[in-house]
């Protein structure tokens, strides 16, 4: 077991740095399947002969598991290393799939919640992290794109698992109700297989390493520090809070348009077929995955503080046309929808660089994973916000796009409460900074230097 202890993973000299993006990719890709879980949403329905609820609970009890583990579990991946994290990630995610084949073999449905739910939940959320903190010190030079390498794979991941899914379920039998299980085990063989990969291949830098002819830059802007904080420190600043609340508004938002995306079109377009509205909620998942890296990406410009300034209120203009004129035309919808989720998965990829220019990379996993409760907390609200206001407007006899006019308005507002939180975003105070002896040279990017007099006198000691 020592082979994945933290010091089993420090690179050797000459290793390029670049294959770190694809084993963190290969971790999210697997469980980016999360976003494809609707695809076995009507075969489970009918397994079981049970309600669209209580099978969407099975993806819920996901994503509130993923924010918990994250939170609780990314100290420990700070201090383990993300080779281990990676690995029990695998071991989670991949039991919650056998887990859950068995829950259907038995027709139990309390034993699915517990294997894809609770035990998934949790390799999503210790996967999910695993990787930030390895990329952002791989990368100081260019953390946004980094970062969006690895987390543009979570939103990809249904692109390649949706189909996929759908393939295996058709292929197995004539009836994708009974096809569930076997899909089940090949798809925990595939993932297992794939993030055992990234695992082997992921390394920390060698302590005191930097990128060749790389040299810090003076801070671009005053919310960058070249100090680091601890994630007890940081939780106790009004900068976690405030972007707790950035992440909330931005997730709550974009899960507002995927929620309902397929059903949405067809109501503000009824000559929309479901076919068109498929390749609608892919068009989104596509988004979402270029929106993480072409976003992020961007910020190493920009600045974070000015990318989310772009992802609110420009997100909020365009939520609040869609109310207005989105019902004017089909290629308008589509491209005010298309913008506002790739602001979502923008959202997503750019926190982590945002969490490092204020408090630093010693312990910047940790303070994202406690970041992501903000995610679990928006799963619960988006879809509850949407489908609410869409239940009672229909309950009056409301139909077609007036559907969900007041959800659309609702959502411009939490934007905006979002973008009020961004703007009142400032460094944080010196005095949660450690001091610099306090933190381990590995969380360094910068290689000491010795004075010859320094050498001197240690070789007169010695």
């Amino acid at each position: 077991m020592n082979l994945l202890d933290r010091s089993r993973t420090v690179a050797p000299p000459g290793f390029n740095r670049w294959l770190v993006p694809p084993a963190a990719l290969a971790v999210h890709l697997s469980i980016g399947q999360v976003y494809a879980f609707s695809v076995f949403k009507n075969p489970l329905i009918e397994r079981f002969g049970s309600s669209h609820t209580s099978i969407a609970v099975i993806f819920s009890i996901a994503i509130v598991m993923l924010g918990l583990s994250a939170a609780f579990g990314g100290k420990w991946m700070e201090r383990n290393g993300p080779r281990k994290a990676m690995v029990l990630s695998a071991v989670f995610w991949v039991s919650g799939f056998l887990v859950a084949a068995l829950g259907v073999s038995l027709e139990q449905l309390w034993v699915v919640y517990l294997g894809y739910g609770f035990l998934g939940g949790i390799g999503l959320g210790i996967g999910y992290i695993s990787p930030v903190s390895t990329l952002i010190k791989w990368f100081p030079d260019r953390p946004g794109l980094a970062t969006g390498l690895a987390i543009m794979g979570f939103g990809g991941g249904a692109m390649v698992a949706s189909p996929l899914t759908a393939r295996l379920l058709g292929a197995y039998a004539d009836n994708p109700a009974d096809a569930i299980v076997p899909t089940l085990l090949t798809l925990s063989a595939i993932y297992a297989v794939l993030m055992a990969c990234g695992a082997i291949v992921i390394r920390v830098p060698a302590p005191g390493w930097k990128p060749e002819g790389w040299t810090p830059q003076p801070k671009k802007n005053s919310l960058q520090s070249h100090a680091d904080v601890r994630v007890g420190n940081a939780v106790r600043t009004p900068q976690f809070y405030l972007l707790w609340i950035v992440l909330f508004t931005n997730v709550t938002a974009g899960i507002g348009i995927l929620e309902q995306a397929s059903p949405m079109i067809q109501d503000f377009f009824p000559a929309v077929t479901a076919a068109t509205a498929a390749g609608f909620v892919g068009l989104l998942s596509l988004a979402n995955m270029g929106g993480r890296f072409v976003w992020s990406t961007t910020s190493d410009v920009l600045g974070r503080k000015r990318m989310y300034v772009i992802y609110l209120g420009v997100g909020a203009l365009l939520y609040g046309g869609l109310a207005a004129i989105g019902g004017q035309a089909v290629a308008l919808f589509v491209v005010l929808t298309f913008f506002i989720v790739s602001f979502y998965g923008g959202g997503f990829a750019t926190i982590p660089a945002y969490l490092k220019d204020l408090f630093g990379t010693f312990e910047v996993g940790a303070i994202h994973g406690r970041l992501l409760t903000a995610w679990s907390a928006a799963g619960i609200a988006g879809p509850l916000i949407v489908n609410r206001i869409a239940d009672a407007r229909a309950a009056q006899g409301v139909e077609g796009a007036a559907l969900y006019l007041p959800s659309l308005l609702v959502m411009t507002g939490v934007l905006v409460i979002g973008f009020v939180a961004n703007i009142l975003v400032r460094a944080v105070n010196p005095r949660h900074h450690e001091p610099t002896e306090a933190v381990p040279v590995e969380s360094e990017s910068i290689q000491p230097q010795s004075t010859e007099p320094e050498l001197a006198a240690a070789t007169k000691e010695s």
